[in-house]
């Protein structure tokens, strides 16, 4: 018996989508086991993944990691192990830039099996009467009558203050500066308001914890903008459907949100590395991803899944509904050491978010930890 370890996140969208393709995989290559563990959302964003390629053959990853896996060469880089067909394929269906996103200087160190960035959601029974907002203004006004909710902890934050400045054309991360100051003020004040208006709660809840609480209350109707899960726009999965759709605009361009989404990647210190290059591809399959993984509560990275009228037809057209928001989707830096920023930063602009302050200081400090994080690894 040959056997596969991974390690994947702790949510229906991230586990037992990989459990049943692992299942079917198995029962279709006699003698070979594949075991999948699970860690928390913040686990999944935190834990350093040098250490789980030692002790894991499969890796469910964060696009950030690009660069590092480049250099430090941890990941097998899976254009020497699967077709460049398949890898073509990949690319030209890919959601957004999810494909791309796990390439670095021409290391394919994952397939995006899952794609996501936020978009907005709803209660539809709430708005079965009244027109969702459109615009920034209509959010706010919403947000006024205690009906609106986002993601508030620090890293989610970040991924706003990011998706703020990508929307107005802001010059980011150039220069050793993370952006320009002019826009970096906007992007902070614009963060500030949104959470002023909302409960205190959000500034623990994760994009999860605002999607089981729309699900199962009927108090918070609203999100303009959190990493979509489709599982909460099918029938059954909470008390209330949930309608997904594109993000609203910001002063009248719509608000480019932050690429999110996960790669399956394998472990190049593997005993069973072409095994688990083949486990890959099947995951990652035009056929298995619209059928299989998506069945099992996954949520697809290849295009044919999302542009199918079947899947649509299941989650109430979440994929329809938000596709051009993917597509526009801002990619994070990728750069070796970036992690660092990423780690460090978003806790400063929820600071200022609570509290207030100079936002040019706050700029500051982020300017630091970015040069900071350009030193991090010899970058």
């Amino acid at each position: 018996m040959t056997k596969l370890k991974g390690i994947t996140w702790n949510h229906s969208r991230g586990f037992t989508s990989v459990v049943a393709t692992a299942q079917r995989f198995c029962e279709i290559n006699p003698g070979v086991e594949i075991e999948w563990e699970k860690r928390s959302l913040q686990e999944f964003a935190d834990a350093p993944i040098q250490h789980l390629a030692d002790q894991y053959d499969l890796l469910i990853i964060d696009h950030p990691w690009a660069g590092f896996a480049q250099k430090s060469g941890i990941l097998a880089d899976l254009s020497l192990h699967l077709s460049a067909d398949f890898l073509a394929d990949q690319e030209s269906n890919s959601v957004g830039l999810s494909h791309l996103s796990y390439n670095f200087d021409g290391f394919q160190y994952a397939l995006a099996v899952d794609a996501a960035t936020p978009i907005a959601v709803y209660n539809q029974q709430f708005f079965c009467n009244q027109a969702i907002p459109k615009n920034w203004q209509d959010v706010l006004e919403l947000a006024r009558k205690d009906k609106v909710a986002i993601a508030g902890i620090p890293i989610n934050l970040l991924m706003d203050f990011y998706m703020f400045g990508a929307t107005i054309n802001a010059s980011m991360f150039k220069n050793r500066t993370v952006i320009d100051e002019e826009s970096g003020v906007i992007a902070l004040e614009a963060i500030r308001e949104i959470v002023s208006l909302c409960r205190k709660d959000i500034l623990e809840w994760d994009p999860i914890d605002v999607h089981n609480y729309m699900a199962e209350n009927n108090d918070i109707v609203y999100c303009p903008y959190a990493y979509g899960y489709t599982n909460y726009s099918k029938p059954g999965y909470g008390k209330h459907l949930l309608i997904a759709t594109d993000t609203v605009t910001f002063n009248n361009v719509p608000l480019k949100t932050v690429l999110g989404g996960t790669g399956l990647a394998v472990s190049s210190a593997s005993e069973n590395l072409e095994l688990a290059c083949k486990y890959a591809e099947y995951t990652a399959s035009p056929l298995i991803q619209e059928t299989l993984f998506f069945d099992a509560g996954g949520q697809p990275g290849h295009r044919k899944a999302w542009l199918s009228s079947e899947t649509n037809r299941r989650c109430a057209n979440f994929f329809k509904n938000t596709l051009k928001t993917l597509d526009n989707s801002y990619l994070r830096p990728r750069y070796n050491g970036y992690l660092h920023f990423q780690d460090n930063a978003g806790s400063l602009v929820q600071e200022y978010a609570v509290h207030g302050g100079n936002p040019k200081e706050v700029l500051g400090k982020l300017n630091v930890i970015y040069q900071e994080s350009l030193n991090h690894a010899g970058s």
